[in-house]
């Protein structure tokens, strides 16, 4: 007997073509939602400490209230996450040129990428766990990329345990750039009864990289000790918003900033005391982009208007705009050669003495 129940409805359309809602539902209580359009998650139910089990990620009830999704709620972003600067750049001999959509910069793979595309969508249901994998076929010149490139994202969640997996492989037929993350905003408060500013964070990063004025990493890599940046500790998400820090008021007050993980602990540890809620992050990334949605806004979500502070996004990945500088860990996939990377995310309850 199956211990993971899917169901399938009617999400919307887009040109012609259906947009299913996938959910997939444990024996305990803990759900997923997903759509094939962007592969983006609508809706994660985690249980607090008295077991209420309440949704702690930022999403619409309505395909037609996502619209273009501007702010890439629960999306799939890719084929390369963060900006690229001037919208171009060299492998080998060739020089691409790719869209730019944010000013003169490119970022989170384009007008469209893959968050806003249909993806084709499989069930896989095994003894221990359930998956939603999602195909998708990007064709050689899509949004300027090299490459022919085959995508993959699983989404897996197990039968008695609250943890959501993704995986993403892909291989491309030309040498390309492939650095692709999930664009979810947590907030463990539940059913967003309070913004995400008195979460704690707790992560091994020794560093983060310095940002210029167009939120470009100008490729200086910054130790953390001593700063609001230091999360080894545990920090409250509140401590960046406060800050004076130059680099905090640059992003709209807050954090928006790559930080490269301790390898031998690429692990990330977010908890609201007040639910008591818990989420574990671990992840085969180099780094992480720690996003406060400090420039989040617009209608209302679900009873709440979407305004800032309101989620916060754990989006592991290699670092932004890493072709432009060879010091950081690589984002080039060779032809032939498969991408692949996973991220766990593990819901749970803060340890009590």
């Amino acid at each position: 007997m199956l211990n993971v129940l899917v169901q399938e409805k009617l999400f919307g359309s887009i040109n012609g073509q259906p947009v299913t809602l996938f959910t997939m539902r444990n024996k305990n209580g803990f759900e997923v939602s997903c759509m094939n359009y962007g592969c983006v998650i609508t809706e994660i139910l985690a249980s607090n400490r008295t077991e209420q089990y309440e949704n702690v990620v930022l999403g619409y009830d309505t395909f037609e209230e996502y619209g273009q999704n501007a702010q890439y709620l629960g999306a799939m972003v890719g084929r390369v996450a963060g900006r690229i600067k001037g919208g171009s750049f060299s492998l080998g001999e060739n020089v691409y040129t790719i869209p730019t959509n944010e000013n003169s910069n490119h970022i989170h793979g384009g007008p469209k990428g893959l968050s806003r595309v249909l993806w084709d969508a499989t069930v896989l249901e095994g003894e221990q766990e359930t998956t939603i994998e999602f195909t998708y076929f990007s064709k050689d010149g899509e949004e300027g990329f090299p490459g022919n490139l085959q995508m993959k994202v699983a989404y897996t969640i197990l039968n008695d345990e609250d943890t959501l997996s993704i995986t993403y492989s892909g291989i491309s037929d030309k040498d390309t750039l492939v650095n692709v993350t999930n664009h979810s905003y947590f907030n463990l408060s539940g059913n967003l009864k309070r913004d995400v500013l008195e979460h704690e964070l707790t992560m091994e990063s020794p560093v983060y990289l310095e940002l210029d004025e167009a939120f470009l990493p100008t490729g200086n890599l910054v130790a953390v000790d001593g700063t609001v940046f230091d999360f080894r500790g545990g920090r409250k998400l509140a401590d960046g918003a406060a800050s004076a820090h130059p680099q905090n008021v640059l992003v709209g007050n807050g954090y928006d900033h790559p930080f490269l993980l301790n390898e031998n602990e690429p692990r990330m540890v977010l908890a609201d005391e007040e639910s008591g809620r818990r989420l574990v992050v671990t992840t085969t990334e180099s780094a992480v982009v720690l996003y406060t949605g400090n420039s989040l806004e617009g209608s209302n979500m679900r009873g709440q208007q979407l305004r800032e502070y309101l989620g916060v996004c754990l989006e592991t990945q290699g670092p932004p705009d890493s072709i432009h500088h060879p010091h950081f860990p690589s984002s080039i996939l060779q032809a032939g050669d498969e991408y692949k990377s996973t991220t766990t995310y593990s819901f749970g309850i803060i340890a009590t003495d």
